[in-house]
């Protein structure tokens, strides 16, 4: 298949320096992308579709969040602190950020609603 695509002169500039091999280069850019669309938001996807169930108060206090995922923010946080952290990482951080404060806010109400049963 051929493709035709207009790219800006200073990503055209980088592609010279590998005329052969720019089906390579499209293709491991493809894999990272695909990548990341797949594992980068599982434990968000799961978090939010766990909240929106409707769970237990015992359920929301038993969410923890997976060592990847631990990971991926403590390497984002240490991005922001050397201020390395791209545009595209600091949406990430923020993303996750939202979504542990989310999840702090449910934990509470649910601690709450425990309490006041007791």
């Amino acid at each position: 298949m051929q493709i035709t695509l207009e790219v800006s002169d200073e990503l055209g500039r980088q592609l010279q320096q590998f005329p052969d091999r720019w089906q390579e280069v499209l293709s491991r850019g493809l894999q990272e992308l695909l990548r990341e669309q797949s594992a980068n938001f599982i434990d968000e996807k799961q978090i939010i579709d766990l909240l929106a169930s409707q769970p237990t108060p015992e359920e929301i206090l038993a969410i923890k969040p997976s060592a990847e995922f631990q990971s991926r923010v403590s390497d984002l946080l240490g991005q922001s602190k050397a201020g390395t952290l791209s545009a595209k990482g600091e949406a990430e951080l923020e993303r996750y950020l939202t979504i542990e404060h989310l999840v702090r806010l449910a934990k509470a109400r649910a601690f709450e609603k425990l309490r006041q049963n007791s």
